[in-house]
């Protein structure tokens, strides 16, 4: 593997195959960003990081990180960017348990229930300066416990402990949680009963908000929405993390949807209409010819438990000359696990490549696959990031 990645000479090596491809395939267009196959045998496996950069390298902006630029991925969280918010713990433990699918959550018990509850109260009130909890990480939870109500198996529904601790901080709760939190946790307020209380007829600031929350009646519900309906939606909010004051929506409004619909699972319609609002976002993508491409989007927040072997996948295709992208970002929460992304930047590879460069590294017989970052490969996309969850 250390030959692999490191290979003592600068040199061309042969080749594993001499059998060559008569004619070039059809263009084909992937995602954000087209990519280009053609004949190849890795001459050099993981030619990105090598320490000696081939000439087309310099020539297309694909820089060699020197050694002093590596950070260890065994450390994940030296990858978490320095602005990036920092979520209150307790809360986003929480969410790690309820946020997900239907056969994937696990109920709360009734002491961390309680003190999930008391910590959002304590936040509301502003008693934790240090440690809030923020508008997001709130539509988050509480989309999640919604849709648990509303939709969810027996089993993964509300256990008797986060039932009976609702029914203690929920009346005090319902003082001190803005508007559109309250309609997230009871949107038509027949989950919390007498408690509730909650805006069922909450309708939101704006046009855009509006939309947002007519969808999101829907989504809470356990319902799918329809093409348009995605499309009105993200036109609405995109680019994500804008200050325009013609996109801002409610943080909370907006993560609630968001992973609503993650935890619904997403229709073929409403993916294609993820797809085509993003790329209406960012223009006409790059266009080269390739036989085949595969693409390997592994959980963005990266493995804490198993091997990551998505790379070293990666590479032997490429030397098959099987044509492979990888996409991702160095470091997401909430796991925060090893990603693709940092054990490239160790190996020394530059991480932060245009398409239009990934273009080129994956038609050179050199390397034959490429990784782009969210960053460059979809920025209305990445500023999910600055959500605090």
């Amino acid at each position: 593997m250390n030959s692999l990645l490191r290979p003592p000479l600068p040199g061309p090596t042969p080749r594993l195959s001499a059998r060559r491809r008569v004619s070039s395939p059809a263009p084909v267009r992937v995602g954000s960003a087209v990519l280009a196959g053609g004949e190849r045998r890795c001459q050099r496996g993981l030619a990105v990081a090598t320490s000696v950069a081939p000439s087309w390298m310099e020539e297309a902006g694909v820089a060699v990180l020197e050694e002093g630029g590596r950070r260890n991925p065994s450390v994940s969280d030296s990858y978490r960017a320095a602005g990036l918010p920092q979520p209150n713990a307790t809360v986003l433990d929480a969410q790690a348990r309820v946020c997900t699918g239907p056969a994937q959550t696990r109920p709360l018990g009734e002491e961390q229930a309680m003190r999930v509850l008391d910590t959002i109260l304590r936040s509301a009130i502003g008693e934790l300066k240090e440690e809030p909890v923020s508008s997001a990480q709130l539509g988050a939870f509480f989309a999640g416990m919604t849709i648990r109500a509303n939709s969810f198996p027996e089993a993964t529904q509300w256990s008797e402990g986060e039932r009976r601790a609702m029914s203690i901080f929920w009346p005090r709760l319902v003082q001190v949680l803005p508007p559109e939190v309250k309609f997230i946790a009871d949107p038509e307020g027949t989950i919390l009963g007498a408690n509730g209380l909650a805006e069922p007829r909450y309708v939101g600031q704006g046009t855009g908000e509006m939309r947002l929350v007519g969808a999101l009646r829907e989504v809470l519900a356990g319902g799918h929405l329809g093409y348009e309906e995605v499309q009105c939606v993200l036109k609405d909010i995109l680019p994500i993390g804008s200050s325009s004051d013609s996109t801002v929506v409610s943080q909370a409004l907006l993560a609630a949807f968001l992973i609503g619909q993650r935890m619904n699972r997403e229709t073929d319609r409403e993916l294609k209409a993820y797809c085509l609002a993003f790329d209406d976002e960012l223009g006409p993508p790059p266009v080269a010819d390739v036989k085949s491409l595969t693409h390997y989007g592994e959980p963005y927040d990266g493995n804490t438990r198993f091997f990551k072997s998505t790379l070293f996948v990666a590479a032997v295709r490429a030397c098959y000359g099987e044509s492979c992208l990888l996409h991702g970002v160095e470091w997401m929460p909430p796991k925060g696990g090893i990603t693709e992304g940092q054990m490239l930047k160790f190996m020394g590879a530059n991480i932060h490549l245009s398409p239009t460069q990934a273009k080129i590294l994956l038609e050179d017989e050199t390397a034959g696959f490429a990784y782009l970052n969210l960053q460059e490969a979809c920025p209305p996309l990445d500023g999910v990031m600055n959500f605090s969850y």
